[in-house]
């Protein structure tokens, strides 16, 4: 709907807008996709986010619909085929840091961690919510988040990276204050 108020960055291009509408800051709590969008932003990294969503489904086709247990079993022939494959973004250091992200992954699983537990471990499992104005209230958040995903051994997850995946994924509310969406995610807990 074209009367209805979004966040700024929502409203160039149909795509991110439907995005927006359907996915962007709803509260995320299935793993694996945690896990997918996590590593999308990596793929992010230098590049634009509508970059990224025009090339989705290619990346779903050629990461084994981004499951962690078939990712983390790839090989070189597999990184050689993402590689040639021009449907995605084609970075031989973020490709090497999906697979190694799938490893951990499936390392976490293995003791007993799931990926969603831990993601939102940083909240006590609560959306937080930001002023709707900026993002400084979770920077600080995305910077906690970002030395723990890097101790244990996931690449591309700096601050900025980590900032946009937890409003992505829900975990942090960061509609503007005049988007439609700011009020339909659950009620927040506040900053810790």
């Amino acid at each position: 709907m074209t009367d209805r108020q979004r966040c700024r960055w929502a409203v160039k291009d149909p795509l991110e807008t439907a995005y927006h509408d359907a996915e962007w800051g709803v509260p995320q709590h299935d793993p694996r996709a945690l896990w997918e969008c996590l590593m999308l932003e990596g793929f992010q990294a230098g590049l634009a986010w509508i970059t990224v969503l025009r090339k989705r489904d290619a990346f779903r086709a050629g990461f084994a619909g981004f499951d962690p247990h078939k990712v983390a079993r790839f090989t070189e022939a597999d990184i050689l085929r993402l590689l040639g494959d021009a449907g995605i973004i084609r970075s031989r250091a973020k490709i090497e840091a999906t697979i190694r992200g799938a490893q951990i992954y499936c390392e976490m699983q293995a003791r007993g961690e799931g990926f969603a537990d831990f993601c939102w471990s940083f909240t006590d499992g609560q959306v937080l919510r930001g002023d709707g104005k900026t993002v400084a209230a979770s920077a600080g958040l995305a910077v906690r988040v970002s030395k723990e995903l890097k101790r244990r051994g996931f690449k591309f997850v700096g601050p900025t990276i980590v900032q946009a995946w937890l409003q992505a994924v829900g975990i942090v509310n960061d509609h503007s204050e005049s988007c439609f969406r700011r009020d339909v995610v659950p009620v927040p807990a506040a900053h810790p």
